[in-house]
């Protein structure tokens, strides 16, 4: 059995991870922590975590989660970096924030203030490298990993495929996606306020200023193999959790429908965790609630000369704890699918 330390576990990335975590048949879950909520049950912050009901969170320093196998991180961004310094080397840590995403310091420091604590290994198992490769290549034995945002999630798996082969021009990419408030965490803030959100929908980081967007411009750039720079807006959408990314690029010049489609098709044939729907059929966040699975679908605007891929991803589960648990299964050398459902919730 696989010992595995959650901290952050009162919020919502930590809930996920955790009951993810309940249905692992190697893993036993050790200690759990958080900061504000160290002394309460886990009880008073995931009632719907039966089995974990009376465990107390603890305090989240390096003597608690010590002798841990694996400690997964699900922590505010800019907090993960002093707690995995002080951690036995030769633990799997699984940083669920963003301290470790960027390889560009100065990307880094603009969109986040503070100074860059490094990059680990990117734990995006299905996106597609430049040459051919995923990677799932540099995930397996590593024992520290930077699991993706969530909107980076649906935008990078939507776009990397086209941008790797040479399908789409590598100028005026745009995104446009749409968020649960789920994403934003647990804090309460008033904006998030039930009578603030229900029906209605709203923009928020607009201009290029989202914080997701140097990490969707990294994967795409990976991609490619030469520089990328998107138009990401992200909106707020009335649901507590799923995102649904609408994302287009100029068709290249000798691309058609019939090689973009092949394209994909061959990018994820094999990859239980990205479902490209048949023609006619589009991603809808409640088919992926709950689930390990984003949906996409791809055509081509022939009109304007545009390819136009939409996705889906629940962002509590691929989106982020689904993640976490699908590198920690890399990292170990277990199957990668292991305690990952692939089925959602419905209605």
């Amino acid at each position: 059995m696989v010992r595995v330390a959650v901290a952050g576990a009162s919020g919502y990335a930590g809930g996920e991870v955790l009951r993810l975590l309940l249905g692992h048949p190697d893993v036993e879950i050790g200690a759990l922590t958080a900061g504000s909520s160290a002394g309460s049950t886990l009880a008073q912050h995931q009632p719907h975590l039966v089995p974990l009901a009376d465990r107390v969170i603890e305090e989240t320093t390096a003597a608690v989660l010590h002798g841990h196998d694996v400690v997964i991180m699900a922590l505010p961004h800019g907090a993960s970096a002093a707690v995995a310094e002080a951690l036995d080397e030769r633990s799997v840590i699984i940083d669920c924030g963003a301290d470790f995403r960027l390889t560009d310091p100065s990307g880094w420091q603009r969109f986040y203030g503070t100074a860059h604590a490094g990059s680990w290994p990117y734990g995006m198992p299905e996106l597609v490298r430049v040459g051919g490769g995923k990677q799932r290549e540099v995930l397996a034995g590593s024992h520290r990993i930077a699991v993706p945002g969530c909107y980076p999630t649906a935008c990078s798996l939507a776009l990397a495929p086209a941008v790797a082969d040479g399908q789409v021009q590598l100028r005026d990419l745009v995104i446009v996606a749409a968020s649960g408030t789920s994403g934003a965490g647990r804090s309460l803030k008033p904006h998030l306020l039930g009578s603030e959100v229900m029906g209605a929908m709203s923009p928020y980081g607009v201009g290029g200023v989202h914080r997701h967007t140097p990490e969707i411009e990294q994967n795409l750039t990976a991609a490619a193999g030469e520089p990328v720079k998107v138009s990401f807006t992200p909106t707020l959408a009335p649901m507590p959790r799923g995102i649904l990314a609408t994302c287009s690029a100029p068709l290249a010049h000798g691309a058609t429908g019939d090689t973009v489609r092949e394209v994909y098709e061959k990018a994820y044939a094999d990859e239980p965790f990205v479902q490209l729907l048949p023609d006619g059929r589009w991603p809808n966040t409640g088919n992926v609630l709950g689930s390990n699975v984003l949906q996409l679908q791809v055509t081509v605007d022939e009109r304007v000369g545009r390819v136009v891929v939409v996705a889906a991803v629940d962002n509590l589960t691929k989106g982020t704890g689904g993640a976490a648990v699908q590198c920690m299964n890399l990292a170990l050398g277990l199957p990668e699918g292991t305690a990952l459902p692939t089925t959602g919730v419905s209605p």
